[in-house]
């Protein structure tokens, strides 16, 4: 139960080690504050650390997809309410979307990168904490792919006797 006036905000108990400074707490922002970011508004500094961690988690891009989408429902709301037939409408409405989500995919880097300068961190914070979560992702496979050869092999060795 929240008291009038005050925002309600989760803190994340674990935060991923790679989603902000030592230290500094997940705070989610409330829904009227997302809907601000979404719109490419800021957010204030105590959600910092959340805005790091919305674009470098495995679901960044559908995360930048619904946010672009969340954009979107302002312009297509209103061709929605242009006097002509619904078949137009929708066409309209379907090209405007789908444009939209070719520009979105274009700038998907830039556009979160931009979020992450906005929240106080440097250019390129984001895009590093996702190159070295996958490159230890990459560096977990080969691994496993090595270990999974070497058991092939050992298989082969036993079968064959060689």
């Amino acid at each position: 139960m929240t008291v009038a006036g005050q925002e309600h905000t989760t803190v994340m108990s674990t935060p991923p080690a790679e989603s902000g400074p030592a230290g500094e707490p997940i705070v989610r922002p409330a829904p009227h504050r997302w809907l601000w970011y979404a719109l490419g508004g800021g957010l204030p500094r105590r959600h910092r650390g959340w805005v790091l961690f919305d674009t470098t988690t495995g679901t960044w891009w559908a995360r930048h997809v619904a946010r672009s989408l969340v954009q979107m429902t302002v312009p297509i709301g209103l061709v929605l309410l242009l006097p002509a037939g619904w078949g137009l409408r929708l066409a309209a409405a379907g090209g405007g979307i789908a444009l939209g989500l070719v520009y979105s995919l274009a700038y998907m880097v830039e556009a979160t990168e931009n979020r992450v300068v906005k929240a106080g961190y440097r250019v390129g914070t984001a895009a590093a904490i996702r190159e070295e979560r996958f490159e230890r992702r990459e560096q977990r496979d080969r691994q496993r792919r090595r270990a999974a050869a070497a058991r092939r092999a050992a298989r082969y060795r036993d079968r064959t006797g060689r």
